[in-house]
């Protein structure tokens, strides 16, 4: 319960207050008064209520004692007076809680003024609630060099008065993607790690998802953001299937699907309908429709892969991208046989994107194999294991190259 009212809490006192530092230390302090007080007590009858009741008295306390803070008291004080005249009204409404302000922290973490890296560190930090060596883990960095990013947004925010709030209609379409994005870089690290002893961050995949579903109840009219979590929920269903006994990948075509999850198979399917309705898709509806024909085949043989090629044109017209093509060169050869994919592959050798990326040269080298090519497929190979982050990954292309 503490894990999911911390997020509500956060965002009400950050708006309130308009400082993060602030709120989450009174937040912490909230949450500390609770476990004295409620195994003596009971829990309250509405526990959020009252964990934003102490954490407010306790801002309001700090404030009281920095002069500074003066001016702001005074408008604290107003509008706590006004929220208390109007409280009666809505628990006759039957209003919930707290009023659920996470939406204005995504648009405030992920604000275009932030460098990239630090909207993605505050966003796990503040709306995740991961501790600050958490999130450090999650990039790969020091502790302390995350403090200081994360300081450095914080910072940024407070000096550049970045308001606490959810854009306009006008502004909505230019600053959703980014928050979207954000949300989906996070999985993306948890679905394939970047570097380290395992293949899947489970825990970071998690996160996204939850923050993901968050995303969605927040703004539901939001197509995107129902693609975003269809997407999510449909990859994630396969977490149990996607590794080996010892960590190794196993890759989709020989995955045991009676491990895959079905029930957030159907829940993303469910999405994708209302994320693919009701006007021109999205790339994150398209990527979703993409990975529900995957989920729905019972087998590789039996999977609808010019369906598939067709929407890998849709996305490529939506996002070009070098990793779209790469992704619709498997499928055509998928669909065409393996010198047709190779062909595509091949065309996209320039790219400089593609140089660290190893899933380009892995498919080369699985459709090299195919073709009877094998000198050549052990090229790619050696080239997809200089790149190859984790050592899951580094194995299972040493045992290719030995085959």
């Amino acid at each position: 319960m503490f894990r999911e009212e911390r997020g509500l809490l956060l965002a009400s006192l950050a708006r309130r207050f308009g400082d993060l530092d602030l709120a989450e230390e009174v937040t912490s302090e909230a949450i500390e008064a609770a476990l004295r007080h409620w195994p003596a007590e009971g829990v309250p009858a509405r526990p959020g209520a009252w964990l934003l009741t102490t954490a407010r008295r306790k801002a309001v306390d700090r404030l009281r004692r920095d002069r500074a803070y003066a001016a702001r008291l005074a408008v604290l004080q107003a509008d706590a007076e006004r929220d208390e005249a109007l409280a009666p009204a809505a628990d006759a409404a039957g209003a919930g809680e707290l009023p659920d302000e996470r939406l204005q922290l995504f648009f405030t973490c992920t604000h275009p003024a932030l460098a990239a890296e630090d909207r993605t560190a505050l966003t796990l930090r503040c709306l995740a609630g991961l501790t600050t060596p958490e999130v450090a883990r999650a990039f790969l960095v020091p502790t302390a060099t995350m403090a200081q990013r994360i300081v450095r947004a914080k910072k940024k925010i407070r000096e550049a008065r970045i308001p606490f709030r959810v854009p306009g209609p006008d502004e909505l379409p230019e600053r959703l993607p980014g928050v979207l994005q954000v949300v989906y870089s996070v999985f993306t690290e948890g679905y394939a790690a970047s570097s380290g002893p395992r293949l899947q961050r489970l825990d970071l995949a998690e996160e996204a998802v939850r923050l993901a579903r968050i995303l969605h109840r927040l703004l539901p009219a939001e197509r995107e953001a129902a693609g975003l979590l269809a997407l999510l929920l449909l990859v994630h269903a396969r977490r149990d299937a996607r590794t080996g006994p010892e960590g190794e990948p196993v890759l989709l075509e020989e995955q045991d699907r009676g491990r895959w999850d079905r029930a957030m198979i159907e829940e993303g399917r469910d999405l994708v309908v209302r994320a693919l309705t009701g006007g021109p898709a999205g790339p994150y509806g398209v990527q979703a429709a993409i990975a529900a024909l995957h989920d729905e085949a019972a087998g590789v043989e039996f999977t609808d892969w010019a369906q598939i090629v067709a929407l890998y044109d849709v996305l490529l017209a939506l996002t070009p991208s070098p990793v779209v093509a790469v992704n619709r060169a498997v499928a055509v050869a998928m669909r065409d046989g393996p010198g047709a994919g190779l062909a595509l592959l091949d065309a996209l050798a320039g790219e400089p994107r593609l140089r660290a990326y190893p899933p380009y040269a892995v498919a080369r080298g699985d459709l090299l194999t195919r073709l009877g090519r094998e000198g050549e497929a052990a090229v790619a190979y050696r080239e997809a294991l200089e790149a190859a982050g984790t050592e899951p990954e580094r194995a299972a292309l040493r045992r290719k190259l030995g085959e």
